[in-house]
């Protein structure tokens, strides 16, 4: 199949938790590029804001990428390590912090078009709430919306990517899941907002993949992107593709060829013990191991899913994974 695979370039770094410090070394970024160019099958690369991109190294970054054919797939702006969004970057109930979360957004965009790259992934990891009594949620709404339209609406040729998530940092996130996200989208009235589902963050959410894939399709065709991981569900644990969730995998794979889905498969993952490039690159030969299977049985998979038999369905799992 002719799938294009890409990394965050910070999943090649240090990696760290509230327990410890550093679990690795930081690699310069011209490593780190280096890095993500020898792993098989990978042709694009996504840059967070400030911490692989800004104004400052954007034409050694563009010359980088040109030198190694890269493509920059998104650029994230960094709405979520800025100690300045303690309590919200879009949704701070301070007029000057969401001004200043908007306009910082804006500068990534600039980067983004310098970059020809189309898409702006937004995780706005900080807007939320951690306790009761303490958030209006329909001004947070409010500002949420009125952030993402604006940004929509000044970069008409960008595609913004919606990237929801539960919880953390906050213990409740004000993007949460695809339905909400969608809502969101549809309430800006700009076809280019649309959404990113993190694998992980639909897990943890509770989320059958292959169904928010479809609700994104109905809702005006909004999947926009794609981050490949995998979890316990319990958490954002950021591990090899397909190591819990394996007959998932499959379906998902499977639902995005029906939705017509045609973007990038971004791996986000957070190798805290592993070799950074060895995880990733095991998980893009996980999917295409996965997509082997839908090229080999896709007519059999369309009849077991038409004729909802639980049974036949486990026999022909048991037979293609374990033969």
């Amino acid at each position: 199949m002719d799938r294009r695979y890409a990394v965050i370039l910070g999943n090649l770094g240090n990696t760290k938790d509230r327990f410890c410090g550093s679990y690795k070394e930081s690699p310069a970024t011209a490593d780190m590029l280096q890095q993500a160019a020898h792993i098989p099958h990978v042709s694009g690369i996504e840059l967070v804001g400030t911490w692989d991109i800004s104004p400052a190294n954007l034409m050694e970054m563009k010359l980088a990428l040109a030198d190694l054919n890269l493509t920059c797939v998104s650029v994230i702006p960094d709405l979520f390590g800025d100690s300045r969004y303690w309590k919200g970057a879009y949704t701070s109930t301070q007029p000057e912090v969401r001004r200043h979360a908007i306009d910082y957004t804006k500068q990534m965009c600039d980067i983004a078009r310098e970059l020809s790259c189309e898409i702006v992934n937004l995780w706005p990891g900080q807007d939320g709430y951690d306790y009761n009594l303490t958030a209006d949620y329909a001004a947070q709404r409010d500002w949420m919306c009125e952030a993402v339209t604006e940004l929509a609406t000044t970069y008409p040729d960008l595609r913004f990517a919606l990237e929801y998530k539960p919880k953390e940092p906050r213990t409740h996130s004000t993007l949460a899941r695809m339905a909400d996200s969608l809502l969101l989208a549809q309430e800006t009235g700009c076809s280019n907002v649309g959404v990113c589902i993190d694998t992980g963050h639909a897990f943890v959410a509770g989320e059958t993949v292959g169904e928010s894939i479809v609700l994104a399709r109905r809702a005006g065709n909004r999947l926009f992107h794609m981050h490949f991981n995998d979890n316990h569900g319990t958490w954002d644990d950021d591990m090899i593709v397909g190591t819990v969730h394996t007959v998932r995998y499959l379906e998902i794979l499977y639902w995005l060829d029906r939705s017509g889905y045609s973007g990038w498969f971004s791996m986000d993952q957070y190798p805290y013990r592993e070799d950074a490039a060895g995880a990733i690159g095991e998980s893009i030969l996980w999917l295409r191991r996965f997509d082997e299977i839908l090229e080999t049985h896709r007519d059999e998979i369309d009849v077991l899913v038409a004729a909802d038999d639980a049974v036949r369905t486990s026999r022909f799992l048991r037979e293609v994974l374990l033969r």
